[in-house]
């Protein structure tokens, strides 16, 4: 997964990014130089010029890379199906800057899935975030729905961002505690 760390790039073409911590939106022109810090869940945190940036997995040609294609679910699924790769896709979103995916984190307090009466299915999440004032929490939200909303008979998604109960270290699985050293 850190196969991409500190790997240098020239961008194919502009693309719009977002400023981390602060959660601002950028455009990128053509050309612009840098280090690919992050790879992980298809998106991409880079190095320009002494600042972190987020680049969408939809941009992925503009670094040189390739795109990461939709889930595939079985024929005729079930809610348990659906809910099955909602939590494989979940576990693709990443914080920025942590190399931690938001499900290890422990930040997802709650997936439902539902069916409507024509197979499309309404899905509602409940995440937090690390700390209240993180500026990339409205881009994990985003990042999550989109990542959501690609699965196949996905219809409706919701994904609500919550502080009650606040987060704590407590709620990282054993794997994320001991890939961030708190272990």
């Amino acid at each position: 997964m850190f196969g991409h760390r500190n790997e240098p790039f020239s961008l194919a073409r502009k693309v719009s990014a977002i400023i981390i911590p602060a959660g601002d939106e950028v455009e990128l022109p053509e050309g612009t130089t840098g280090f690919i810090t992050q790879a992980l869940g298809g998106s991409f945190t880079i190095y320009v010029e002494g600042n972190l940036f987020r680049v969408a997995g939809a941009d992925a040609d503009a670094l040189g890379k390739e795109p990461v294609p939709p889930p595939a679910v079985p024929d005729d699924p079930s809610d348990k199906d659906i809910e099955d790769v909602i939590w494989q896709q979940l576990r693709t979103c990443y914080d920025p800057e942590i190399p931690v995916n938001i499900v290890d984190l422990g930040l997802i307090y709650r997936c439902d899935v539902k069916s409507g009466p024509d197979r499309q299915r309404s899905v509602e999440v409940e995440m937090t975030l690390t700390a209240p004032g993180c500026g990339m929490g409205d881009i994990l939200v985003q990042d999550a729905q989109e990542k959501i909303a690609v699965i196949p008979t996905v219809g409706d998604v919701k994904v609500e961002l919550v502080f009650d109960p606040p987060w704590n270290q407590s709620m990282m699985s054993d794997e994320a505690r001991l890939q961030t050293g708190l272990m």
